[in-house]
């Protein structure tokens, strides 16, 4: 179908498609408009056929304009303008208008147009959008909040200034200032009415999360961790996301272990990433690892340095990364690929010599990306492997290695967090210079959390400085720390997968999460009740039970699964001293489990604290005319000794600017231990159980009962909600 066959394009007098328009006016394509009351927008053709919504069209018109790359000269570039154009509704929610323009601004800081090197229709919406949003993107465009925005905004008018000014003339002075623009589609939209971007994955259907170019039953993912450190809740996503779309497109996923750095690996971690991985459910199809490449990664090291696409630099490292920064060629840029090799063989036998070189790919040093600047590809580390020994003294960088064993495992989406995006086009780059097949990068927002420190180097700090017991912390972020705090799986799950998979960069807070966890464990959780130890009050009940007896009930009263537990009643019972102190004379309470007692008499010692209590129950009392519900313990010698445990953040801000020292951060106070008194049956816990003290919280056994000296731990799972009834 030609442009000459298009016939008019209709729509809502009150939502000029400015994309669109502009589009064809910038291409100088014929487009009659007329306005309709039917609310669609649409374009017709003289042949009777017809096209529907903004995107779709404004697609169109980059496929059919005389303009070179206009919709990309790539499938690749295409998806990535595709991914404008779903971007592009974020500013039409005005809540979103300045979180968009930030994260644009900070994206165009070394670029010229929002894809590749040409102009296309992703800066068309761009433009369109801010134009739309008239007197609000004025004053910013007036103000230097948003400069690097500002000058592609500003270079875009000024270069299609006849065609634009003469849309804006027309279309965003007659809609007025500050209103909408350009038709939102309906498919565009989610349930919440947010754009497409924040896609719920737990909740839409799941025809409508797509991975761009996946065919049924070809997909072939993988998730690759480097053995560092232990897998955190920023992993988990990357993770779970790999598992989401493997099972979508009844593919399969890879797990794979990035090993190209023996001074920080281990197989300690390796153990562990394996273990967590399984925590998650996540259900891969074989364990690979980088080093099981490496003969084949030198031999495309050495076939790219033959083929003049990489070449051995021994610049100091601090000047490299200057010139890298400046666009400077190394001096070893034009060394001979005889010279090349010959220090290449230096670097493989670990030579005094080969220690002061690299090798780096000869792309494009004056790239205004600068990762495609000649990026290192292989740097000579005498430390042993953990899998291999001393077999190699150079090791391949991330760089190199992962679009080469992408490639080569057969993988056809490589999932990254979109903080690598600037390295996107270097993964392409060097794929294309290894001959091999290209990977799809399909990118999602890394996950981050207030209060949090997700970078393996600073949690090993932790550790290694004795500030938190391991990588299992309950204070660490990891899947190992977080589970023993007591969440579960399945909220972990719901609640990255709620965040679906998002561009926008996400600051969490944790209290959602934990809200989550608390509607998953509450309906299950068996009751069990404690005191605190400190300044415990006795109240003796003269009328009560000159025998003890036990009655067994429910441990959940509302899930029989819980199971039931044995109570013991007496004359004298143990309560919190807090609940003491607000108790009257006279006053009837409720205890819990039993009925109501009246409190006769308050015994205080000579400073004024409470000593004991005496009173009389009233069982026939109605507990619905009681102020205070009393949690209570019995007096024997069966109840159990317990120490709970609360944790707070590592670090007293919800985030750490850019250079800022997280060491200059830290809560000094993290972990605090109660003692108390719990019930009998706690004796029975398993570790790894969660249970309810009632009136008290949520907690996780994390050392079950051993013997009457040594405490059972309880550590107190956050609610999302009420502040710890402990402090």
């Amino acid at each position: 179908m030609e442009e000459e066959r298009i016939k008019v394009l209709s729509f809502p007098s009150d939502s000029p498609p400015l994309s669109i328009i502009a589009a064809a006016k910038i291409a100088g394509i014929a487009l009659p408009t007329q306005t309709s009351t039917s609310g669609s927008l649409t374009l017709s053709f003289s042949n009777g056929l017809e096209l529907h919504g903004n995107y779709v069209i404004l697609r169109y018109i980059g496929r059919v304009a005389a303009i070179r790359n206009f919709y990309g000269d790539d499938a690749f570039h295409a998806a990535q303008i595709d991914e404008w154009l779903e971007y592009a509704p974020t500013l039409l929610l005005g809540s979103e208008f300045e979180n968009a323009c930030s994260y644009m601004d900070i994206y165009m800081e070394k670029r010229t147009f929002f894809v590749s090197h040409s102009f296309s229709i992703a800066d068309i919406a761009i433009w369109s959008g801010l134009a739309g949003a008239g007197q609000r993107w004025e004053s910013l465009r007036k103000s230097s909040k948003y400069r690097n925005l500002v000058r592609w905004y500003n270079s875009v008018s000024a270069e299609y200034s006849d065609a634009l000014n003469e849309v804006t003339a027309l279309y965003v002075g007659k809609k007025g200032l500050g209103k909408q623009v350009a038709a939102k589609p309906k498919e565009q939209k989610s349930a919440d009415g947010n754009s497409s971007d924040k896609v719920n994955l737990g909740s839409r259907p799941s025809s409508e999360i797509d991975l761009p170019y996946a065919e049924l039953g070809k997909v072939r993912l993988r998730f690759a961790p480097e053995p560092s450190g232990y897998l955190h809740i920023g992993h988990s996503k990357a993770a779970l996301l790999n598992q989401y779309f493997a099972q979508r497109y009844q593919g399969e996923v890879i797990l794979r272990f990035d090993d190209t750095n023996p001074t920080k690996e281990s197989n300690e971690f390796v153990e562990n990433l394996i273990k967590d991985v399984e925590t998650l459910g996540i259900k891969y199809q074989k364990i690979t690892y980088t080093s099981d490449y490496f003969p084949k990664l030198m031999d495309m090291a050495e076939k790219l340095i033959k083929e003049g696409k990489a070449y051995v630099d021994d610049t100091p490292r601090e000047q490299m990364q200057k010139e890298r920064m400046n666009g400077i060629e190394s001096k070893c840029r034009s060394n001979s690929v005889e010279e090349n090799l010959k220090l290449w063989k230096e670097m493989i036998a670990g030579s005094e010599r080969g220690l002061q070189c690299c090798l780096r790919g000869k792309l494009d040093m004056q790239d205004p990306n600068k990762s495609l600047r000649d990026p290192v590809y292989y740097r000579c580390n005498p430390v042993p492997h953990h899998r291999i020994g001393a077999k190699y003294k150079l090791y391949p960088t991330y760089d190199f290695a992962c679009p080469f064993v992408d490639a080569e495992e057969g993988i056809t989406h490589a999932l990254r967090s979109s903080e690598y995006h600037d390295r996107n086009a270097q993964y392409y780059r060097i794929q294309e210079d290894m001959g091999m097949r290209k990977v799809h990068i399909y990118e999602f927002s890394r996950l981050n959390m207030v209060y949090t420190l997700l970078s393996k180097r600073k949690l090993l700090w932790f550790v290694q400085n004795g500030k938190v017991d391991g990588w299992d912390d309950p204070r660490f972020p990891t899947v190992q720390g977080i589970v023993r705090r007591g969440l579960k799986i399945e909220a972990l799950i719901q609640f990255i997968l709620e965040q679906g998979a998002s561009k926008n960069l996400n600051l969490m807070e944790w209290d959602k999460l934990w809200t989550i966890n608390k509607k998953i464990i509450d309906p299950v959780c068996p009751r069990h009740t404690a005191v605190i130890e400190e300044r415990k009050v006795l109240l003796t009940l003269t009328d009560g039970p000159d025998e003890p007896f036990v009655r067994i009930i429910p441990r959940h009263k509302k899930y029989d699964g819980a199971g039931e537990k044995a109570t013991t009643f007496t004359k004298r019972i143990w309560i919190d001293y807090a609940d003491a102190e607000y108790i009257s004379v006279n006053e009837e309470v409720t205890l819990m489990d039993w009925g109501n007692a009246i409190v006769k008499e308050i015994i205080k010692d000579q400073d004024g604290n409470i000593t004991q209590l005496v009173g009389v129950l009233h069982l026939q009392g109605s507990v619905k005319t009681t102020k205070l519900k009393l949690t209570w313990l019995a007096e024997t010698s069966e109840l159990v000794n317990l120490s709970l445990v609360e944790f707070d953040y590592l670090i007293t801000k919800k985030k750490l600017e850019e250079g800022e020292d997280f060491l200059d951060a830290l809560n000094p106070c993290t972990k605090k231990e109660t003692a108390a008194i719990g019930d009998s049956n706690i004796r029975n816990l398993k570790q790894g159980e969660i249970l309810q003290l009632e009136r008290k919280g949520y907690f996780r056994c994390d050392v079950p009962f051993v013997r009457p000296s040594k405490p059972v731990v309880l550590i107190a799972i956050p609610d999302g909600r009420q502040q710890s009834m402990l402090k």
